[in-house]
């Protein structure tokens, strides 16, 4: 029999959750994270979730599956294989993960030294949106306090108002392509906060944590007990020597999860694959979530990742991508502007108020009269009001015919033509030829004839 949640909370806090049986079937033993889950977590039918009558798992190879929940595909008919239902997860199946890609995920993150060696320490997801939106439904209450550095991605402050989180900004610069905060700040916002959330590479600034940095990070985080989210997107795409990982430091390592996708790495936003990664209540918890939200992961998605993940790291494509960095970033400084080289990422942080406008403005007129996309900074945090998001993620050609676009349309901000009086408009009319035969004078004025 479930508990109230008023007294579920209460044992929690008192520890004396540690002696339930349902808390410990739910935390697989490490009831120590329960403070972590949110409400929507401790409520759910965990004890039908976790039986198998209920929730059958998908049988392997060797077993005869007589409970289908979806009929094999007629080879007359041309149906592309995509997987037999041993590998679906679909609703009444719990997910799993194809062990290509679970090896694929496992060898990429020993790499940063980390080791996960239990399934249940890897979650597959619907790339890195749906990571962030089952971390969300596992651990965010309306009330709690979430920490995000200010510029971030607005799926970070979206994901948090729509849990009715109360967000904490933490305003940071760039400094030699380093992501810089004051300590201060950040320690005063996170007490009593619930979760940190955090890129390194940062979006949209490209900006990278020093090593100084991550271990007053993971002090302050072990420190208060915080969660840490730990968006690992574009670590790929760092110019410099790699740091060590935020998630292997002692201490925070055990309140980190760590999400991940091959959407921003190897351009396939269309496979739709991520990850979370972490100790094992935390993503049980992020599991459980996705399961009832979104539980099916094509199996011809994971095998597209898996293949992609168990590449070897392409020093072509950074090299290409460091290239058309440094390329951007002087087209942009002869433009008049005057951005950060950041030490990571795809993007450049443009500020604009030298223009007279505001990033919102410019990102507008620039689309409506050279059509060329550029991010408004108001999106990414309260500090964006003057700045553009410019990304160098696209091919040359466009690349160079968008910054090409970009300048003339500074240019006539800069040398606005002077308006044309009427009396101006009078005189040149006065002046033309008024000797027009009957024909000329009935054309249109657009007429190419």
């Amino acid at each position: 029999m479930a508990l109230p949640l008023w007294l579920t909370k209460l044992l929690i806090h008192t520890r004396l959750a540690r002696w339930l049986p349902r808390a410990r079937r739910l935390t697989e033993g490490s009831t120590a994270s329960l403070r972590f889950y949110s409400d929507r977590v401790l409520t759910a039918p965990v004890e039908e979730l976790l039986d198998p009558a209920m929730v059958p798992y998908c049988p392997g190879g060797e077993i005869l599956d007589l409970n289908q929940p979806t009929p094999d595909a007629p080879p007359a008919r041309g149906a592309v294989s995509v997987g037999r239902t041993e590998f679906l997860a679909l609703p009444g199946r719990v997910p799993v993960v194809l062990p290509e890609l679970r090896t694929a995920i496992r060898n990429r993150y020993q790499l940063s030294g980390r080791e996960f060696t239990s399934d249940t320490e890897v979650a597959i997801t619907h790339g890195a949106t749906g990571a962030w939106a089952a971390a969300l439904e596992a651990f965010v209450n309306p009330g709690d306090r979430i920490v995000l550095f200010d510029p971030c991605s607005p799926l970070f402050s979206l994901g948090a108002k729509s849990r009715r989180a109360k967000i904490r900004w933490i305003p940071t610069w760039l400094e030699d392509g380093r992501l810089r905060y004051l300590a201060k700040e950040f320690e005063q916002a996170m007490r009593g906060a619930k979760m940190l959330v955090l890129s390194d590479p940062a979006a949209p600034t490209g900006g990278c944590l020093a090593p100084e940095d991550l271990e007053h990070i993971a002090w302050i985080a072990s420190g208060y007990r915080v969660l840490v989210y730990l968006d690992e997107a574009f670590a790929a795409f760092r110019y410099g020597e790699p740091p060590r990982s935020l998630a292997t430091m002692p201490g925070v390592d055990r309140l980190t999860l760590a999400a991940g996708s091959v959407s921003q790495e190897f351009g396939q936003p269309g496979i739709r694959v991520g990850w979370l990664a972490g100790p094992k209540p935390l993503v049980r918890a992020g599991q459980l979530m996705a399961n009832l939200a979104a539980p099916y992961v094509p199996p011809v998605c994971q095998q597209a990742a898996a293949k992609l993940l168990a590449q070897p790291p392409c020093h072509e494509t950074l090299d290409r991508f460091r290239a058309k960095r440094h390329y951007s970033y002087d087209r942009l400084r002869a433009m008049g502007f005057e951005p950060e080289l950041p030490a990571g990422g795809y993007f450049l942080w443009v500020p604009v108020r030298s223009l007279g406008i505001d990033g919102r403005t410019f990102a507008e007129r620039l689309l409506k009269e050279e059509q060329v996309l550029v991010g408004p900074g108001v999106a990414f945090g309260p500090s964006g009001h003057d700045y553009i998001r410019v990304s160098f993620a696209t091919d040359d050609g466009r690349l160079r015919e968008g910054l090409a676009r970009m300048a003339a349309f500074v240019q006539r901000l800069r040398n606005p033509s002077p308006p044309t009086s009427h009396e101006e408009v009078t005189e040149t009319a006065s002046e033309a030829p008024a000797a027009a035969t009957p024909s000329e004078s009935r054309k249109p004025v657009f007429s190419r004839a």
